[in-house]
């Protein structure tokens, strides 16, 4: 579809793949990088992206959702694809015929399953070390899903948990532990796949001699809290649509919120809410030509004020999202973190998908 205004998302295809790369050399231990392409890549959006993701090396992906799953197998027919969330029974044919990897959260659910589609499956059983979210809890409950899954010829092809304070070193080691707790009643030695890390845990801590698979998210998009080299992925860009020059004591925007404290001049920037920059953006910085201008007034849908100078022209370029870190830079502002600034950028800002030269 053909884009008639200039604001839109920059993404870096060979930033991408060449992260993947940094980190898989990195951290070479494992035989299973699983690239984590949920919420259209954490906003990237785009099957091209999942290509570099994979071509960066990453040999198994992860989604949330049977839908984002089937998205990607009409492209990517063989690479094995693992659903982190809950597929509901009446659709686990489909996963079947899609080749659709599942997650069993529970013994009920593993339950409800019916034996001949069991069968035919391949899954992934989830433990709940702590996180409380989905999960498995009970180490007989464990072993009796495990025995149910192998009288129903259903494929145990891994085993799972998720770590949920990777900063904390204390909470995460007591899942570890708590792992191995749960599992000691199931040959885990048998099950081809077992994968704890994600991005923050391969970074930050020692491969465990019992996982062989990890879990690459936001770290492939640049997002990391170690010092590895990677490269920014996106940028958000739009223009300066119209320069007003206030007198001082006018206000700007819905309800007043700014004043002019003097005499000052102003850019209407062509982005707003409903492209996912959401008024909380109000009194943090974007960046023209190099030089930072603060976001002025309620942050209208379709538009955005900026307080600037005379070196700014009409049609300028305005670097919303300039590199990753600005990114956390803005996710801090916003008490928030990366993921949730990546992932509102609504799908009505085209992306831009640059390959390497």
């Amino acid at each position: 579809m053909e884009q008639y205004r200039n604001t839109y998302m920059k993404v870096s295809l060979s930033n991408i793949e060449d992260n993947v790369r940094t980190i898989i050399s990195t951290y070479s231990g494992y035989q299973y990088y699983f690239g984590v392409v949920k919420a259209d890549s954490y906003g990237h959006c785009d099957n091209e992206v999942v290509n570099s993701i994979v071509k960066g090396g990453c040999n198994y992906l992860a989604v949330s959702s049977l839908e984002e799953a089937l998205q990607i197998r009409k492209e990517l027919k063989e690479i094995p694809i693992l659903c982190l969330g809950v597929i509901l029974p009446q659709y686990l044919s489909v996963c079947i015929e899609n080749k659709i990897t599942i997650t069993i959260p529970s013994l009920e659910y593993g339950e409800s399953i019916p034996k001949e589609l069991l069968s035919n499956l391949v899954c992934h059983i989830k433990i709940d070390t702590g996180m409380n979210r989905l999960g498995l809890k009970s180490s007989k409950e464990i072993k009796k899903l495990y025995d149910y899954l192998k009288e129903s010829s259903c494929k145990i092809e891994g085993i799972y948990t998720h770590i949920y304070e990777a900063s904390n070193k204390e909470k995460t080691e007591k899942q570890f532990h708590k792992f191995l707790e749960l599992t000691r009643e199931i040959p885990l030695e048998e099950i081809p796949i077992v994968h704890i890390a994600q991005s923050e845990t391969v970074v930050s801590f020692s491969k465990l001699p019992f996982v062989n698979g990890c879990r690459l998210g936001i770290v492939m998009y640049g997002i990391t809290p170690s010092s590895i080299p990677l490269k920014s992925t996106f940028s958000i860009i739009s223009q300066i649509i119209e320069i007003k020059d206030l007198k001082k004591g006018e206000t700007v925007g819905y309800n007043s919120i700014y004043t002019a404290e003097e005499d000052e001049k102003i850019g209407i920037v062509a982005i707003g809410y409903a492209d996912g920059i959401i008024r909380k953006n109000t009194g943090r910085d974007v960046f023209i030509h190099g030089k930072r201008y603060p976001i002025i007034g309620n942050i209208c849908m379709d538009m955005l004020m900026v307080k600037i100078d005379d070196t700014v022209k009409l049609y300028d370029e305005v670097e919303i999202i300039k590199d990753k870190e600005h990114l956390i830079e803005i996710s801090k502002y916003l008490e928030t973190i990366p993921y949730e600034v990546m992932c509102n950028i609504t799908k009505r800002v085209p992306r831009k998908y640059e390959k390497a030269s």
